[in-house]
């Protein structure tokens, strides 16, 4: 059985050191019959990116080891992962914040605490900008 707009085969990584976020995202996109991979950090997700190859990933800002804006540019970088949609979390939602989170490459922001409305809103603008790009 195949889930509406081809969800069944898009998987979204979600990047935050807090649980409550991670589980937030997790049961917001496992609803909308998206698979989901959780990651606490930025050295964590970068070996799932590898492992899983996700359609589109969410990336917090604060967290210990390697940041959001470090973790997206290291996917910038990557000669397999460079195209995948990258979209920042922040519980700051500051024009330097934002300016930053593109200058690292992200492709759109989302202020937390986000609502499901607004989280699958995000996921569907920018897994539609992908297939735009395919065609």
């Amino acid at each position: 059985m195949v889930a509406s707009h081809g969800q069944a085969d898009s998987t979204i990584l979600v990047i935050d050191d807090s649980s409550t976020i991670r589980r937030s995202a997790e049961i917001f996109l496992s609803q909308a019959a998206y698979r989901v991979i959780l990651a606490e950090d930025g050295f964590e997700a970068l070996a799932k990116i590898i492992d899983h190859a996700p359609a589109l990933i969410f990336c917090d800002i604060l967290m210990p080891r390697l940041d959001g804006y470090q973790t997206c540019s290291l996917i910038r970088h990557s000669q397999q992962f460079h195209a995948t949609p990258v979209v920042m979390l922040s519980s700051k939602d500051g024009l330097f914040d934002r300016a930053r989170g593109m200058l690292a490459g992200a492709n759109a922001y989302l202020t937390k605490p986000f609502t499901k409305d607004s989280l699958l809103k995000t996921v569907r603008e920018q897994l539609q900008l992908v297939q735009q790009v395919l065609v």
